[in-house]
């Protein structure tokens, strides 16, 4: 497993692609008590148990984005430990909301970026059996395309106290966070401490 180091308040988000393997990766996870996890897939499947069949993911979407973003911010104010969140964030304005929910939070902000291949995340799309729209799909690469760049010259997004990229070799057997430092107080008193 690839360790990421972490402080015990810090909001982590994993991005990349739709289908680079974001939620594969955070499925490992799932044992770690200490971190906290949000990822849209589990809003997803709650709502696919609870609605009728025969409804299209693209018809209740909204919902599942909407709820997903209102745990991140519970989760960001309340949990008692890292955060780590599941978003594609190839939109800036993306990247700043979640930079300004961790300043708000007192959490120090950690972005992660998973990069794959342009196939690589079709063929993920493919596996998972939930294609983006072509012309959606498109406008994610164009994006982060240039966000790739950035992060390869060393640039990190703005807000970010770090940025580290990742690669499907790298984490190929999973994601490990090792939580650097004690789990007391809480993310709003780190923050006034500092």
């Amino acid at each position: 497993m690839y360790p990421i180091k972490v402080g015990p308040w810090d909001l982590v988000l994993l991005a990349g692609l739709p289908g680079a393997g974001k939620s594969t990766l955070l499925a490992s996870l799932r044992d770690t008590p200490q971190v906290t996890v949000r990822d849209s897939d589990q809003v997803r499947e709650r709502l696919r148990a609870v609605l009728p069949g025969w409804l299209p993911y693209r018809a209740y979407r909204p919902l599942v984005h909407l709820t997903h973003h209102l745990r991140v911010l519970v989760a960001a104010l309340r949990a008692p430990g890292p955060v780590l969140v599941h978003d594609p964030a190839t939109r800036s304005c993306t990247r700043t909301v979640l930079a300004s929910l961790a300043w708000l939070s007192g959490r120090p902000a950690v972005f992660l970026w998973l990069d794959v291949t342009q196939a690589e995340a079709l063929n993920g799309q493919r596996a998972r059996g939930r294609l983006i729209r072509p012309r959606a799909f498109a406008r994610h690469v164009a994006r982060a395309d240039l966000l790739r760049q950035a992060l390869l010259a060393g640039v990190v997004p703005r807000g970010w106290r770090c940025a580290v990229v990742l690669d499907r070799a790298t984490t190929c057997a999973g994601l490990s966070v090792v939580v650097q430092g004690p789990l007391t107080g809480n993310a709003a008193g780190a923050r006034g401490g500092a």
